[in-house]
């Protein structure tokens, strides 16, 4: 007979016993969550100041920047109250409430780079069709449909998982995660079926877009003119990177899900599963603040004037 209770609080396992220590971590990571609002802010409020910037690609940054506020919020504040903490626990309501916001978080994420890379198709391939195609108001709707595809996509699955009988309480992570509560389930169900589909959605559909639309980029490169190459290097060079680090990064926290890594360093372990969560709030507005020209020169202005 399996033993189940009514859980009332989950207890994450993952912190350990710092010391004094943990004031530092406290300090650290405050000033990694100060940087990434004061950068992303700071962007967010050049594009929305500035006329000229009022632009498809700079509406979609904007939508990014935003998105970084938003999902750090929803790690950062609950990190550093836990790291001065003596009891890592948190309630069932705030554990699926976290969960929501940092799943919608990556699927936004993702869906936004995909618009981007479709942004950057039109751009290159179809430069005399781009402002017919890529309009203000197509770019408004393309940001609402993504943040309303991300918020349905990321609640059937928690919705599935509400309901289910668990086994125990413990997560051994340092913020809340479904796949590990699925884990908990008294019985088999088909919650961890359900939680592969929704991650096939949220990443590899968005990712596959992407893909096609660089392939097309590709082919007109190699067919185009020097200034067509140098001008798809300079504008899809950040968009890249941002995939690239945002993909590793998801590779990373599936990995540590899926398998057994308890021969790996605990330390190890809890940066590779915060990884997603602070370096991509961190490397967007590096990239694409220091690499766009316009958005550079405009925050030298604010700084120097």
């Amino acid at each position: 007979m399996i033993n189940s209770t009514q859980v009332s609080y989950f207890t994450l396992a993952a912190y350990i016993d710092t010391g004094v220590s943990k004031y530092l971590y406290f300090m650290i990571v405050m000033a990694l969550y100060f940087f990434i609002i004061s950068t992303n802010l700071l962007l967010i409020v050049v594009i929305c100041m500035n006329r000229s910037l009022h632009e498809p690609m700079y509406i979609l940054l904007c939508s990014l920047f935003v998105n970084e506020l938003y999902g750090s919020t929803g790690l950062f504040p609950f990190l550093l109250l836990q790291i001065l903490s003596d009891f890592h626990t948190v309630s069932v309501p705030f554990c699926y409430l976290q969960i929501f916001c940092l799943y919608s978080y990556a699927c936004v994420e993702f869906l936004n780079l995909a618009v981007m890379s479709y942004d950057r198709y039109l751009a290159i391939c179809c430069p005399l069709q781009y402002n017919t195609r890529m309009t203000r108001n197509k770019i408004i709707v393309f940001i609402v449909v993504a943040w309303l595809y991300a918020s349905v996509l990321c609640f059937l699955p928690l919705s599935m998982s509400l309901p289910s009988q668990l086994c125990g309480n413990i997560i051994n992570k340092v913020y809340c995660d479904n796949y590990s509560i699925v884990k908990l389930a008294c019985y088999n169900t088909i919650n961890s079926i359900h939680g592969l589909i929704a991650t096939f959605l949220i990443i590899f559909c968005p990712v596959t877009l992407i893909l096609y639309t660089y392939m097309k980029i590709l082919k007109i490169c190699f067919s185009g003119s020097k200034q067509t190459r140098q001008k798809a290097v300079s504008t899809c060079t950040p968009h890249i990177a941002s995939l690239l680090n945002l993909s590793c990064a998801c590779f990373f926290e599936i990995v540590q899900r899926r398998f057994n890594l308890n021969n790996v360093p605990n330390m190890l372990q809890i940066f590779l599963s915060i990884y997603w969560l602070t370096c991509q709030p961190l490397f967007n507005p590096l990239v694409y603040g220091l690499n766009m020209s316009s958005i550079r020169n405009i925050c030298k202005n604010l700084m120097f004037a």
